[in-house]
């Protein structure tokens, strides 16, 4: 049975999804200290999150069954993302279930802010009628600045011109060609300053947006400009917030989100001219049933038949592209296994070449499993489609790939050089059929290998009698041959020969195996 612990507060509609699933056993335990999550955590396969659960290094250690954590809504800052991918738990997000509502808020704290609605209201609750104090501005004519073009960003532009503003776009991430495309300026950040008379954020918090609005950044704006954060805390400097206010610089600034949550005690609260909200951006009835049936579904599919969606740390693989690339998926863990053991000593470089027509399908995931296959019997710990680029980087590996679509003797080809300090092994592989997994060239020998199993690789000079022999020594000790595939050198007088054996060959036979005359190597592979 797959167990899944919902660690903070889910939609009904997304718990209801896990009930309802074949084989998935759902607890739903919120509001759990570090400690007791630590202390739980090992007996799930899978944790969902929002935003009040911290997924620590601690907790990934804690659950060695883990395998997903799956955030209901965008942001990730309370996972530790390196050491998910490391220990091979993929890390999901469910990045469009609430952009719109996340959208309308930015739009709806920009009026609040203009219009003084906040101050209006608390202002006649308690008996005041300050008309005259409380004048705001239009928006119509004014121009929005956007940092962040992502799903967010976008609606967000979308929704200011239909208010009839202009919009200028900053994004070092997207083409000025696509911005324009939708009917907007890109921009410099320094030009966005300087003409913007409101700045909206839409940038994910990382070490290079941490404090982006700062300072030096407030110093280039327009005297009166309005800010508004409905990103995430820490991107905007609150303390140069705050003086930038005092100023006049900054005439106003709205804010769904802060650098420590809850807030707690914080000076920019005795301006009058700010306005907040305890992090409501995606909080909406819509947005929550949408992120959590999103969630639930993505985790299911991930551990009922490996489908990865909104991924943040391995490439999402939908179902549709599952089928179609599956099977070169499972043909490239298997040269990779293969490679591993044919190295001799460390692995230097890896070079993945596609070669035929692929159709314009994302080989990333195949590229991800032959990692997979390559490192998994060399290091000692878990290897996974998750962390095996990291692990590859980790040992000073240097992977390249390359794609042509040049077909020669197959349609479809993959070949895997792998380099070490000894020389480099080349194994190439393809689909026959629909979904049949074979080997089709080793070094410079070709045949056609359906690589599982046991098998005993060896090279032998093609004279009368060798394989008879190997044969021979094989039944008197009564193993038995499940396949044989036999490559011949080009223009060379050796063999290679595959014998898939139903039980694994014991030392002593190996050792007589390669005492035979016309045997040059054997070596015990286990695929």
């Amino acid at each position: 049975m797959i167990k899944v612990l919902v660690g903070d507060a889910l939609g009904d509609a997304g718990v209801q999804i896990f009930r309802d699933a074949a084989g998935i056993d759902v607890d739903v335990n919120t509001g759990l200290s570090p400690q007791e999550l630590e202390e739980i955590i090992g007996d799930y396969d899978a944790l969902v999150i929002r935003s009040a659960t911290r997924v620590t290094e601690e907790i990934l250690d804690a659950g060695k069954k883990l395998k997903v954590v799956g955030r209901a809504g965008i942001g990730l800052d309370n996972v530790d993302i390196p050491a998910a991918t490391k220990r091979g738990v993929v890390v999901m997000n469910t990045p469009t279930g609430n952009v719109v509502t996340t959208a309308e808020h930015a739009i709806a704290m920009m009026m609040a802010l203009t219009r003084n609605i906040p101050q209006g209201t608390l202002s006649l609750k308690a008996g005041r009628w300050e008309k005259k104090l409380l004048q705001g501005r239009e928006v119509f004519n004014k121009t929005l600045g956007i940092i962040g073009f992502g799903k967010i960003g976008s609606i967000v532009a979308d929704r200011a011109k239909g208010l009839r503003m202009k919009v200028v776009v900053f994004d070092p991430f997207v083409t000025p060609e696509r911005i324009q495309k939708a009917g907007f300026d890109s921009v410099t950040l320094d030009a966005l300053y300087g003409c913007a008379d409101y700045i909206s954020i839409h940038v994910p918090k990382l070490k290079e947006t941490t404090g982006l609005l700062n300072q030096a950044a407030f110093d280039k704006m327009k005297k009166g400009v309005m800010i508004m954060n409905c990103a995430r805390g820490g991107i905007v400097n609150e303390d140069d917030l705050q003086e930038a206010m005092k100023s006049g610089k900054v005439a106003g600034a709205a804010l769904d989100v802060f650098e420590t949550e809850p807030p707690g005690e914080c000076r920019l609260f005795e301006m009058d001219r700010i306005i907040c909200t305890p992090h409501l951006g995606a909080s909406t009835r819509e947005a929550q049933t949408n992120v959590a049936v999103a969630v639930a579904r993505q985790i299911i599919s991930y551990l009922t038949n490996g489908t990865v969606i909104n991924a943040v740390n391995v490439p999402s693989v939908a179902g549709d592209l599952l089928k179609k690339i599956g099977p070169y998926m499972a043909v490239g863990d298997r040269m990779g296994c293969l490679q591993a053991q044919l190295a001799d000593g460390p692995v230097k470089s890896v070079t993945i070449e596609y070669t035929g027509d692929f159709k314009g399908m994302d080989m990333a995931p195949v590229s991800t499993a032959i990692l997979k296959g390559l490192l998994t019997p060399m290091v000692k710990y878990a290897v996974n489609s998750v962390n095996a680029p990291v692990v590859a980087k980790q040992m000073g590996i240097k992977v390249t790939e390359s794609t042509t679509t040049e077909a020669e003797d197959y349609t479809h080809l993959i070949t895997l050089r792998v380099s070490t300090a000894a020389g480099e092994n080349v194994v190439a592989g393809t689909i026959i059929g629909r979904s049949g997994i074979k080997v089709v060239k080793i070094n410079k020998f070709r045949l056609e290998l359906v690589p599982e199993g046991y098998i005993l690789l060896i090279f032998n000079y093609d004279r009368p009698g060798a394989i008879g022999g190997i044969g021979t020594t094989l039944g008197r000790h009564n193993i038995n041959i499940g396949r044989m595939h036999v490559g011949q050198e080009k223009d060379g007088d050796q063999n290679i020969i595959f014998l898939q054996t139903d039980t694994p060959v014991p030392t002593d036979v190996l050792e007589e195996l390669r005492s035979a005359k016309m045997v040059n190597s054997v070596t015990p592979l286990e695929l």
